[in-house]
């Protein structure tokens, strides 16, 4: 029997969680997608482990801000912490991504923030795609999966993080987000894109200048300032 609690996040987290085999993000079980109900402050995340074909509307794990889980009967995903902390501390970010996509990757394992290079990177991030510092020893033993999620907030302390929804955890991998669940996977399908054109670019013509910042103002600005025009609104 289906449950009811959180039944619509519960098959969009559900959905979102498939579309990241889909768009070749992950493989085996390398990945997780997340959700919040601000209304009550409960989460919906993927199962640890459990294969993307196995995914199930009543798998998906339902906790609280605390990490409690209040309904699912399989242990929610090793990084509940780190979705956690970006939930309590970006109150407009409605949904979390976490991969090991693999050009987002080699930029988090070379602890590189991804420059800005042309219009592709400019009409989704504003300026660099930001890698945060290393975690330290006693980060890694205390609490490693919280403490992943303090220098990703620490890193964004002067960053809009609606403007530029990804970021590097250096040494690991790419997190994104969103508004929903669909929106965050779309992030980090696009942030996949933008490593690999970055990489790409930065081998052609060395670690020269990123794009002219008056070009990026307008690519970022006509989908996402006050007056932007691209689509049908």
């Amino acid at each position: 029997m289906t449950p009811i609690l959180l039944h619509k996040l519960r098959k969009e987290v559900m959905l979102a969680n498939k579309q990241l085999k889909t768009n070749d993000l992950v493989i085996y079980t390398w990945g997780n997608v997340s959700a919040i109900d601000r209304p009550s402050n409960l989460v919906v995340i993927k199962p640890s482990g459990v294969p993307y074909d196995d995914l199930t509307l009543e798998n998906m794990v339902v906790v609280d801000l605390d990490g409690q889980v209040v309904e699912g009967q399989l242990r929610p995903s090793s990084d509940l912490l780190t979705h956690l902390e970006l939930y309590k501390s970006f109150p407009k970010v409605g949904a979390v991504v976490h991969t090991h996509s693999t050009w987002a990757t080699v930029w988090a394992q070379s602890c590189l923030g991804i420059p800005c290079k042309g219009t592709t990177h400019a009409d989704y991030f504003y300026g660099e795609i930001p890698c945060t510092r290393l975690l330290t020893p006693a980060e890694v033993s205390d609490n490693y999966e919280l403490s992943t999620g303090k220098v990703i907030v620490e890193r964004f302390a002067e960053l809009n993080y609606i403007h530029t929804p990804a970021v590097l955890v250096a040494e690991h991998g790419p997190f994104t987000w969103g508004k929903d669940a669909f929106e965050a996977v779309y992030n980090s399908t696009v942030l996949e894109t933008v490593a690999q054109m970055a990489f790409m670019t930065q081998h052609l013509m060395g670690d020269k200048k990123p794009i002219s910042s008056h070009v990026m103002e307008k690519h970022h600005a006509r989908k996402h300032g006050p007056n932007a025009y691209y689509g049908q609104g």
